[in-house]
């Protein structure tokens, strides 16, 4: 992390109707596990309830004198709203409170910029960096001259926002050549494992949820996994072995959260097509999480927006080894309880994955002579085997199995139909 002791940080809140005191509770501890990813050091917290927000500074003006003596107490250096402050809010509460500001959602784009590693990655967080502080920059200035460095200056840096507009325009313009060339290259890529048939199954869900520890589980694959929120940012594909010897391409995806900056949705969109074109979707839930519940439907929402409603989704209720004695699946159908370090479990997982994927596939059954091997061979690749036996007196192999209606291989099948 960087600078943990330099940054010393003030979280704020405000509650409104009709957000619940377990919500609110829930949703400021969320705030201090986002400052501590991002390498803050939370001194202290303020808390307000009101009808509505104070347009002009957010909290009311008694809270913001409060929260000035406990800046000068703390020798806070950066105070974080639970919320989007408006520009006209940011640059009041700068002129007041005289140090830096920071809201929730400059705070997740800036865990992403630590995250990003790949080159779309840090273009597609410099995107959403740039668009939402580009109506906010006249009141950054006196800000971002003072921070020199630590949380929110992570990505495009001071010396490109402090620049005119016209520069940062040129610049999303550019970034967003950039990505489109990355698109197309990508839907390329889409294009021709549909071609060749290839199955995609998707990882989503809540950020910490653990799907990187699930990824590897059923991958054999050693990504980086640590109990942070967005561990995970830029996707990764990798072959995953069925029960039957199926092969299909499995992809962690970047965890979700409540309240997901619309720029960051946007500018991430080229990502999260992956999602929808998907066969099955793994929805992976913290069943220990006491906000599991909003978790699961937080997630549900982004993939309505991302119009990820007609693929066939498994509900995944991931850590039941320390799952709270109040959790009750929302699911009624299509979920398991796992744990992703328990490999029975992922075994299970491997054999409900392949049921779920029976379904959209034809059944078949066919008796196949030995001199056709190659054809054995890619029944065994490209199609579910369920029975493979071999019968001596008509010296081929009777292979039983499910398969796409549309696969190249049909006809073939048909041939050797019982």
């Amino acid at each position: 992390m960087i600078q943990t002791e330099f940054e010393k940080v003030i979280l704020v809140g405000c509650q409104i109707p009709p957000i619940s005191d377990e919500r609110f509770c829930y949703s400021m501890d969320e705030l201090n596990s986002l400052t501590v990813t991002a390498g803050g050091n939370v001194v202290a917290t303020i808390l307000q309830k009101r009808d509505k927000i104070e347009p002009s500074t957010y909290i009311g003006k008694g809270k913001v004198e409060e929260l000035k003596a406990l800046i000068a107490e703390k020798e806070a250096n950066t105070v974080i709203f639970n919320d989007e402050l408006t520009p006209s809010q940011l640059r009041n509460l700068v002129k007041i409170l005289d140090v830096k500001i920071i809201d929730r959602t400059q705070l997740i784009l800036d865990i992403f910029a630590q995250r990003a590693k790949s080159r779309e990655g840090k273009l597609q967080v410099e995107l959403a960096q740039l668009q939402y502080l580009l109506p906010r920059l006249a009141g950054q200035g006196m800000n971002l001259s003072r921070q020199g460095g630590g949380i929110g200056t992570r990505g495009p840096g001071e010396t490109k926002l402090e620049t005119d507009r016209r520069h940062i325009h040129n610049r999303i313009h550019d970034i967003k050549k950039q990505l489109s060339h990355i698109v197309f290259h990508r839907k390329r890529y889409r294009k021709r494992r549909k071609k060749n048939h290839v199955l995609q199954i998707s990882l989503v869900g809540y950020t910490n949820a653990g799907k990187s520890t699930l990824f590897n589980g059923l991958t054999d694959e050693g990504t980086f996994i640590e109990n942070i929120l967005f561990a995970t940012l830029d996707p990764l594909t990798r072959k995953m072995n069925l029960p039957s010897g199926f092969k299909v391409l499995l992809t962690d995806t970047v965890g979700f959260i409540e309240h997901l900056p619309t720029m960051l949705v946007a500018a991430f969109r080229s990502t999260l097509e992956e999602v929808k074109e998907a066969d099955l979707i793994l929805h992976v839930v913290d069943s220990s999480n006491p906000d599991y519940d909003q978790h699961e439907q937080t997630v549900r929402k982004l993939l309505q927006e991302l119009d990820v409603v007609e693929i066939p989704t498994l509900t995944v209720y991931n850590k039941r080894d320390q799952q709270l004695e109040s959790f009750i699946p929302l699911s009624n159908t299509d979920y398991m309880e796992i744990s992703a370090f328990n490999s029975h479990d992922i075994a299970r997982l491997k054999e409900a994955i392949e049921r779920k994927l029976e379904l959209g596939m034809s059944p078949y059954s066919v008796i196949i002579p030995v001199t056709e091997g190659q054809f054995i061979s890619q029944l065994k690749n490209d199609t579910i085997v369920k029975e493979l036996e071999f019968n001596e007196q008509l010296n081929a192999y009777r292979i039983k199995g499910f398969m796409f209606p549309n696969h190249p291989m049909q006809h073939i099948v048909k041939k050797y139909c019982q």
